[in-house]
């Protein structure tokens, strides 16, 4: 009989502090679409919240001077690569709807190297419409870059995490001025949910959609993080309600993602101070209840801690505010990624018998939620671990 031997190596050093964003579905009782019935919640919820929707295109365009096209923010990327190869790589995850790459960006000592490390993404501009996103995961991939082992936590991040950013989701609703995609519909509405039968139909699904969930099933993301724009608050599971009544609604996980969420706030130039959000930080269904939303779906289906950001009151801001807004999220973004290395659980399930890796699920008492690593393909086995074998839990 094989007995399991669970290696962790566990850090839980002091917690790392410094000084919507967020379509179609079958129809159900009411006489309504469910799509058409559960985005009435978001128009109800979201109109004394914040501004889902922008102001007409050509106010749009000239907001768009000074904003990186879909050509440049793909020429920055590979000129950034280029710069910094040792520690970085680009590639694409998909396509949208108009032909647009969706270009990611890892950074790592070992980029598409598989590792028993942590892995982080931050996702840009899922909606057209909000744009901030796009343009500060440049300056992020930039600072990282040019402070690698200069700066620590520069440093900390490319030694210990694959960090891998997706600054454009929707290049395609960006070119367009508006929130949906080529084909008008909100990506951050079309993931599969888990209250309602929606978005089960993979034909039907948007190709930026069907993007992400590919990347999911190929990399074992421990956290994650989607910029928004139009509000200013770190935003957490759930994001919906099984009675889509506006009241707080927690997942088994619920400490821990107020943690993260207050980690990004209180790093933040201003964001833990919101009068409207306690702590700048809000639980998705009490602000106002989503469905279909990314959130969830990559917790749900994949363990992956994802946070959706909003990041700047104006969904989008002249350009000639983005270093400003950099500077304000420049510290929460790096020390949301760091918080990896410094807090959790990270570790392999071996054999005893032969070392090699096994399928295996981590139960943390209390916690109604368990993460689970699988075993690869018998030529990863033999040539090693891979990050699909890693086991990587956060604990507060």
């Amino acid at each position: 009989m094989i007995l399991p031997l669970l290696f962790l190596s566990l850090n839980l050093s002091s917690l790392f502090h410094s000084s919507i964003a967020r379509g179609g579905g079958a129809a159900g009782a009411g006489g309504l679409p469910l799509s058409d019935r559960l985005d009435s919640v978001d128009r109800i919820y979201g109109h004394s919240a914040r501004r889902l929707y922008s102001e007409d295109y050509f106010q749009m365009e000239n907001l768009a001077q000074g904003y990186m096209s879909n050509s440049e923010l793909e020429k920055a990327m590979k000129e950034l690569n280029g710069r910094c190869s040792n520690i970085s790589r680009i590639y694409s995850i998909g396509k949208s709807v108009l032909g647009s790459p969706l270009w990611v960006m890892e950074i790592s000592d070992k980029p598409g190297q598989d590792e028993a490390e942590p892995a982080f993404k931050f996702i840009g501009n899922v909606h057209g419409d909000e744009p901030v996103g796009r343009e500060l995961l440049l300056h992020l991939a930039n600072w990282i870059c040019g402070n690698y082992m200069k700066d620590p936590l520069a440093t900390l991040i490319v030694d210990n995490i694959h960090l891998h950013m997706l600054p454009s989701m929707n290049p395609d609703g960006f070119a367009l001025r508006r929130r949906g995609n080529a084909n008008n519909i909100d990506l951050n509405r079309d993931f599969p949910d888990q209250f309602f039968p929606m978005n089960d139909d993979l034909d039907l699904r948007q190709p930026e959609t069907k993007a992400i969930m590919s990347w999911m099933e190929e990399i074992r993301f421990t956290a994650s993080a989607s910029l928004h724009g139009g509000a200013l608050v770190a935003n957490y599971p759930w994001d919906g309600t099984e009675d889509r009544k506006k009241n707080y609604y927690e997942c088994p996980d619920d400490e821990t993602f107020r943690y993260l969420a207050s980690l990004y706030s209180r790093s933040h130039h201003n964001m833990s101070l919101s009068k409207e959000f306690p702590g700048g930080i809000t639980n998705g269904a009490f602000w106002y209840p989503i469905y279909g939303g990314m959130q969830d779906w990559n917790y749900i289906h994949h363990g992956c801690f994802e946070l959706t950001l909003e990041i700047s009151d104006d969904k989008w801001p002249n350009a000639t505010e983005l270093s400003t807004l950099w500077g304000y999220n420049r510290m929460s973004m790096l020390n949301l990624v760091a918080n990896l290395v410094k807090t959790g659980i990270h570790g392999r399930i071996f054999s005893a018998d032969n070392g090699r890796p096994l399928p295996a699920s981590v139960v943390v008492r209390g916690i109604n939620y368990a993460v689970s690593g699988s075993m690869s393909s018998c030529s990863n086995i033999m040539e090693g671990v891979t990050s699909r074998d890693s086991v990587h839990l956060l604990l507060t």
